[in-house]
């Protein structure tokens, strides 16, 4: 049954219908008891998709035509990385509110500009930061929260696959238009970063191309200004992907061994149903259980924000934060020295 908010279904209109718009928008749209009434594509096979998946919807060739005919209760912006500040302006501009896939740009300047049309326009605004409700984020923020790690001086994620033979998209060869691995996942790892461990101060990173044009491999260490250190990494070619997320602290770890999308080594020590990862301590190890929550929030807080006047499910100025921090990562790649970002601000806190 649909979830009715306000007496009524949230409807979205959906910019671009391939794999982040199908795949993941609009899958996490209908958990969440929304409807899809529009769509913006011109691949006949993703028309024919969007007429499937949405009997009624309209599908629309370009996102002016949607605006010029159609007024659904948000736009979610899921075209290729380079166009996103184009159509989250469109979408500000008419005065619907806009959810921008992440990244909201393709650096800080760019994200910034969205915000501050945003707010010029009074039109709401918010941000596909949507791995701030994945179980592991979700359950080390309430362990961390329980004080079962003490102080906390490191937090690693790692986001490996192994993929030898590259797929050929434009996230593999968009060089400089928001492909490759650093604007593809690295905001997802900054964000819960910063949201878990506040501002960055410095960042050193290692970006190389091994199997595309764009970099498939990266390495992000931020300095957070709270003492708290995070190793990230973002890989194509990991033949043995290593544990997802490792915590330490004064008190203990935290431990999320497998991935969720990649088969490793480390899954034999899946912590089992209901559970989303260890509790360690030398050679004790407890399984933590699950904290309550889903990915499709995201867009139940969505409904929320826009038919009950909810609080923002990510503010954007966070997004600003976490392209600032790329920025640095960019820069210092390139110059082989610790940078330090443009923008300290720290994310908010999920829901």
């Amino acid at each position: 049954m649909a979830e009715q908010r306000a007496g009524r279904t949230l409807t979205a209109g959906l910019v671009g219908y391939g794999m982040a718009g199908r795949q993941f928008h609009a899958q996490l749209l209908r958990r969440a008891g929304c409807r899809v009434t529009d769509v913006v594509t011109t691949d006949p096979a993703r028309r024919a998709e969007a007429g499937a998946d949405w009997p009624g919807v309209t599908v629309h060739p370009d996102l002016a035509a949607l605006l010029g005919s159609s007024r659904p209760d948000v736009l979610v912006v899921a075209s290729p990385t380079g166009r996103h500040v184009e159509h989250a302006l469109a979408g500000l501009d008419a005065g619907i509110p806009v959810v921008v896939d992440k990244p909201l740009a393709l650096d800080r300047e760019g994200a910034a500009a969205v915000v501050r049309r945003a707010e010029a326009t009074g039109t709401p605004l918010t941000v596909f930061h949507n791995r701030r409700w994945d179980a592991e984020q979700l359950t080390l923020a309430r362990v961390l929260a329980e004080g079962r790690l003490g102080d906390v001086h490191r937090f690693e994620r790692r986001w490996e696959r192994w993929r030898p033979v590259p797929k050929n998209r434009w996230r593999e060869n968009a060089v400089g238009e928001g492909g490759g691995l650093l604007l593809d996942l690295g905001p997802h790892l900054v964000d819960a970063a910063m949201q878990l461990f506040g501002p960055v101060s410095g960042v050193r990173a290692e970006l190389r191309a091994l199997t595309t044009p764009a970099e498939d491999d990266v390495f992000l260490a931020l300095d957070h200004a709270s003492g708290t250190v995070s190793h990230l990494w973002a890989a194509s070619l990991a033949g043995a992907p290593g544990p997802r997320t490792r915590v330490l602290g004064s008190a203990g770890a935290f431990l999320v061994p497998g991935h969720e999308d990649t088969p490793g080594p480390f899954d034999v020590l899946a912590p089992g149903e209901g559970m989303a990862g260890w509790l360690v301590r030398g050679t004790e190890s407890v399984p933590v259980p699950t904290a309550a929550g889903e990915p499709a929030d995201f867009y139940r807080d969505v409904a929320r924000w826009v038919l009950d006047d909810g609080a923002v499910p990510v503010d954007p100025r966070d997004a600003v934060a976490v392209a600032a921090v790329l920025d640095a990562a960019r820069r210092s790649a390139a110059s082989g020295a610790r940078e330090v970002p443009d923008d300290v601000r720290p994310p908010t806190a999920a829901g």
